[in-house]
C-alpha cells in the first residue's frame, strides 16, 4: 500500500476507503452498483470499527457478531469491509469482481467469499436470515449459558434498503421478530429515497419508523447517515434494548462523494465514469491510485489484532465453561460442528424395524408425525414449526416446546407466513447448531420457493414438510390441490424432493434429510391414509437410492413407476395385469432426483433399457416423459383439480388401476 500525502487527504474519512473501493471496482469491471456502498460507508464504518465483534482471522468463531448485506446488490460494500478488516480477500480479488471464478461476485455468495453470512441479492430475504440467526443466537443462549458464562452473547446486525423493505418477506419477518422479541437484532435502513426507476415517492411512500414501531420494534428514526457521531449514539441506544429488536433509519445520499451524480438513480447500478471517479478523487485530495489505500486508512480498519484478542478471551471463557459444565461444552461443540447424535441411527433402524404404527394404514404425514415423536427428544439440534398448520402438517409432537408460548424452545408457529417461515428456517441453518423444519400445505411452497431456491444454492440443510400433496386433500378443492408444484420443486438444482408411499418409506426420507448436509429437502405427504407395503431388507435399504424395485416377477414385460399414494394404484394394476397374463415390475421412486445421481448399473437394474415404461402421479406429466421416454406413458393430470371428495377426484382425472392397466397393454401392443 502507499504512503499517504496526509496534507493531500486532508478531506478524507476511513469510510472514503470503502467508497473508493467501491467506486474503482464497478469501474473496472463496468458492472455493478457503487450507489449503496457509497451511500452507506459512515454507517458501515461506525458499526464495523467501534461495535463490530468478529475476529478476520477465523470468520467461524461460534461468538462472532452476524452481519448480513440484505441490499447485496451492494455487495461491494461487504468486500470492502472485508479486505480492509483483514479477511483473506486480497485486493487482486476486488480488481477481479464480477469476474468469472472470483471471490467477489455480483451478489455475496457463502462459501464463495470468507467472511460473508449468508448469499444475498433477492431483497429482504437477507432480513429474514437476519431474524432467524438473532433467533437461533437467542435459543442457543438459553440452552447453553450459564450464571457466569455467556458464552452465546453477540448481536446480528443487518442492512436493508428501500427495496428490501417493500418485499412482502420483510413484512412478514419483522412482524415476527417484533413478537418474539428478538433484542439483539439490530437493523440499519439506509432510507436514500432511490431505487431503480427513480425517486420512490411514487411507489413506497410509507411511514417506515411507524410501521416498525407498530410491529413491536425499538425505532430510531431520522439518523443523520453520514454523522458518525449520531450513528454511534444510534447503536449505543440499540444496544441497550434487550426485549425489542432496534431499527435505526439511517438518512443518506446515495452514491455519496460523486460530486455530480449522488443523490440521483443514474448512480445506483451503474458505474460512475472515469470524470465522475477523477472529480471525486479530486474534491477528497484523493492521490492514492485505484484500489490503493493509503497506509493511514489501511491501519485504521485492520482489525486482526483485536479481534484475536477478542477471541483469545472468549476462549478463556470457554475453557472456564468447559470445567464448570463439560456436559454442556462437549453438546454446544458436538452441536457447532454438526455431528448428529451416535444414537439417532439406531433409533430410526428401531422405528423402521419394527412392526409398530408406521406399518399401518395411515397418512404420510401422519407416519411423519410418528417419526417425530420417536426422534425429537434424541435430536437437541431440531427446530420445528409451520406456518400456522401444526394440526394440519402434523409437525408437533409431544417433546415440542413451542417457542410462542414459552419464550425458547424448540418449536415455532410462524403464522401464516410460508415466506417468511422459509427465510427465517435459512438463518438458523447458517447460524449452525439446529436443525430446522417447517411445514405448510404443499400448494403454498409458491410462497416460500424463492427461500427454498436459496438454500439449495447456499447447500443448507433445511427440511420443509409439505402435506396435502395432490387432489387425495379433496374438497378443498383446486385452489388448494398441487399440481406442477413437485416438478416445480424438483427442478431446483440441489434441492431433493422426497414423495414416500407409506410409513417406512417416510421414515427413510426423514432421515435422508436429516442426514443430508449439502442441501435442502422437501417431503410431500400425503393427507390420505395410504397401504404399507411389507419389503426386504435388501428393499429397505435401496429405498434411500431415491427408486427400488418394490414388486416383481421373473421376466417383468412392463414397468409401472409411481410416487406417493400412486404408488397403491400402481400395485393394484400390476395385480390386475398379472391375472391377464401379463409380467409387472413396479417400481417406487420417492426421490428422483436422487434415483438418476446413481450410477448407471443400479438405473438400469431398477428400469431395464428396452421395457417399456408407465409412470403415474398425481401431477404434470412433462416431468416424466424423461423417465418413461418418447415411447412411453406418463399419466396425471395436466389441468387444476376440483374440488369433490379424493375417491371421486381419482375417478375423474383416470388415475385409477383399471385405466394404468390399459394404458399398458396399450403400450405393450404397440411396442
Amino acid at each position: 500500500m502507499n504512503a499517504p500525502d496526509i496534507g493531500r487527504i486532508s478531506q478524507a474519512t476511513p469510510a472514503d476507503a470503502l467508497r473508493f473501493l467501491a467506486a474503482d471496482a464497478v469501474e473496472k469491471a463496468q458492472s455493478g452498483h457503487p450507489g449503496a456502498p457509497m451511500g452507506m460507508a459512515d454507517i458501515a464504518d461506525v458499526l464495523w470499527r467501534r461495535h463490530m465483534r468478529h475476529n478476520p482471522s477465523d470468520p467461524t468463531w461460534l461468538n462472532r457478531d452476524r452481519f448480513v448485506l440484505s441490499n447485496g446488490h451492494g455487495s461491494m460494500l461487504l468486500y470492502g469491509l472485508l479486505h480492509l478488516t483483514g479477511y483473506d480477500l486480497p485486493i487482486e480479488e476486488l480488481k477481479q469482481f464480477r469476474q468469472m471464478h472470483s471471490k467477489t461476485p455480483g451478489h455475496p455468495e457463502i462459501g464463495v467469499t470468507p467472511g460473508v453470512e449468508t448469499s444475498t441479492g433477492p431483497l429482504g430475504q437477507g432480513l429474514a436470515n437476519a431474524v432467524g440467526m438473532a433467533l437461533a443466537e437467542k435459543m442457543l443462549a438459553v440452552s447453553f449459558n450459564r450464571p457466569g458464562h455467556e458464552i452465546i452473547d453477540h448481536y446480528t446486525y443487518v442492512f436493508v434498503g428501500d427495496g428490501c423493505l417493500m418485499e412482502g418477506i420483510s413484512h412478514e419477518v419483522s412482524s415476527l421478530a417484533g413478537t418474539l422479541g428478538l433484542g439483539k437484532l439490530i437493523c440499519f435502513y439506509d432510507d436514500n429515497g432511490i431505487s431503480i426507476d427513480g425517486n420512490v415517492k411514487g411507489w413506497f411512500n410509507d411511514d417506515t419508523p411507524k410501521r416498525f414501531a407498530a410491529y413491536g420494534w425499538n425505532v430510531i428514526a431520522s439518523v443523520d447517515g453520514h454523522d458518525v457521531e449520531a450513528l454511534d449514539a444510534a447503536i449505543h441506544q440499540a444496544k441497550s434494548q434487550s426485549s425489542r429488536p432496534s431499527l435505526i433509519c439511517c438518512k443518506t445520499v446515495i452514491g455519496k462523494g460523486a460530486p455530480n451524480k449522488a443523490g440521483g438513480h443514474d448512480v445506483h447500478g451503474a458505474p460512475l465514469g472515469a470524470v465522475e471517479i477523477a472529480a471525486m478523487r479530486a474534491q477528497k485530495g484523493w492521490t492514492a491510485a485505484p484500489f490503493d489505500i493509503p497506509d493511514e486508512f489501511a491501519q485504521a480498519w485492520d482489525a486482526r489484532a483485536i479481534g484475536k484478542v477478542r477471541q483469545t478471551e472468549w476462549d478463556s471463557e470457554f475453557t472456564a465453561y468447559q470445567a464448570a459444565y463439560p456436559e454442556l461444552a462437549m453438546e454446544l461443540t458436538r452441536r457447532k460442528e454438526g455431528i448428529l447424535p451416535a444414537r439417532l441411527s439406531a433409533a430410526f433402524s428401531q422405528l423402521i424395524d419394527s412392526d409398530g404404527a408406521l406399518h399401518k394404514k395411515v397418512a404420510t404425514r401422519k407416519a411423519s408425525q410418528i417419526v417425530l415423536e420417536h426422534i425429537t427428544a434424541l435430536l437437541p439440534e431440531f427446530f420445528g414449526g409451520s406456518a400456522d398448520l401444526s394440526g394440519s402438517n402434523l409437525t408437533n409432537v409431544k417433546a415440542s416446546v413451542w417457542v410462542n408460548h414459552h419464550g425458547s424452545g424448540n418449536y415455532l408457529s410462524y403464522g401464516v407466513r410460508e415466506f417468511g417461515m422459509a427465510g427465517i428456517m435459512n438463518g438458523m441453518a447458517l447460524y449452525g447448531g439446529f436443525i430446522p423444519y417447517g411445514g405448510t400445505f404443499m400448494v403454498f411452497s409458491d410462497y416460500s420457493r424463492n427461500a427454498i431456491r436459496m438454500a439449495a444454492l447456499m447447500k443448507q440443510r433445511v427440511i420443509h414438510v409439505l402435506t396435502h400433496d395432490s387432489i387425495g386433500l379433496g374438497e378443498d378443492g383446486p385452489t388448494h390441490q398441487p399440481i406442477e408444484h413437485a416438478a416445480s420443486l424438483r427442478l431446483i438444482p440441489n434441492n431433493r424432493l422426497w414423495r414416500p408411499c407409506d410409513g417406512v418409506e417416510t421414515a427413510i426420507a426423514w432421515q435422508a434429510a436429516i442426514t443430508r448436509t449439502d442441501g435442502p429437502t422437501c417431503l410431500v405427504l400425503s393427507r390420505q391414509a395410504l397401504t404399507p407395503y411389507s419389503r426386504t431388507a435388501e428393499q429397505i435399504d435401496a429405498i434411500a437410492r431415491g427408486g427400488y424395485i418394490l414388486l416383481d416377477c421373473s421376466s417383468p414385460l412392463v414397468v409401472l413407476i409411481a410416487t406417493g399414494s400412486e404408488v397403491e394404484i400402481a400395485t393394484s394394476a400390476a395385480e390386475k395385469l398379472a391375472q391377464e397374463g401379463v409380467a409387472v415390475r413396479v417400481v417406487s421412486m420417492p426421490c428422483v432426483e436422487l434415483f438418476y445421481a446413481q450410477d448407471i448399473h443400479y438405473r438400469h437394474h431398477v428400469l431395464p433399457v428396452g421395457i417399456p415404461r408407465v409412470s403415474i402421479e398425481a401431477g404434470v406429466t412433462w416431468y416424466w416423459r424423461a423417465v418413461v421416454g418418447e415411447n412411453g406413458i406418463a399419466l396425471g393430470i395436466d389441468t387444476f383439480g376440483e374440488s369433490a371428495p379424493a375417491g371421486q377426484l381419482y375417478e375423474h382425472f383416470n388415475l385409477t388401476p383399471a385405466h394404468l392397466a390399459e394404458c399398458a397393454l396399450t403400450l405393450l401392443k404397440a411396442w
